[in-house]
């Protein structure tokens, strides 16, 4: 697997993947809402990133110059504190590049990078029905760390 990860840092290089962050948007949405994901909700997180300390956005591109992967890193807010700390709102791999390390390569990339930037903690959003991505968090080193409750009226 020969590919090129690139941290991109402007809203011009960014500006391309923005289709592809409002498809995932929507997708992981999609167990939570029936009206889908409010439009122009992918900029809003590829924006939201580039724009906070905590922001992190990589791009693994293939051989032949399509997109193989992304990885956006924006801010988590503590409610109480008010501290913000990195998390993970988008991490993709296109099917070609599956199963073969490319998403836990993005993982450790943002993690190094972060960690040079100061922070110690990477969160991550996994539903809690999603036992197959809560396992492989776990793999990686990730530990439940906040219960979310919610009650829909």
């Amino acid at each position: 697997m020969n590919l090129t990860v690139q941290t991109l840092t402007t809203a011009a290089e960014v500006a391309a993947l923005e289709p592809l962050a409002q498809e995932l948007v929507a997708s992981a949405l999609a167990e939570e809402r029936d009206d889908g994901a409010p439009e122009g909700a992918g900029r809003g997180v590829l924006e939201r990133a580039l724009a906070s300390p905590c922001g992190l956005v990589l791009r693994a591109v293939g051989e032949d110059g399509s997109d193989a992967g992304l990885l956006v890193c924006g801010p988590l807010l503590d409610p109480l504190a008010g501290d913000e700390r990195p998390m993970i709102q988008l991490l993709w791999t296109a099917p070609a590049y599956r199963r073969r390390g490319l998403a836990r390569g993005l993982v450790e990339q943002a993690s190094k990078a972060l960690r040079a930037r100061g922070h110690r903690t990477l969160a991550a959003r996994v539903g809690h029905n999603d036992d197959a991505l809560i396992s492989m968090g776990e793999r990686w080193g990730f530990v439940r760390s906040y219960e979310l409750l919610a009650r829909d009226e």
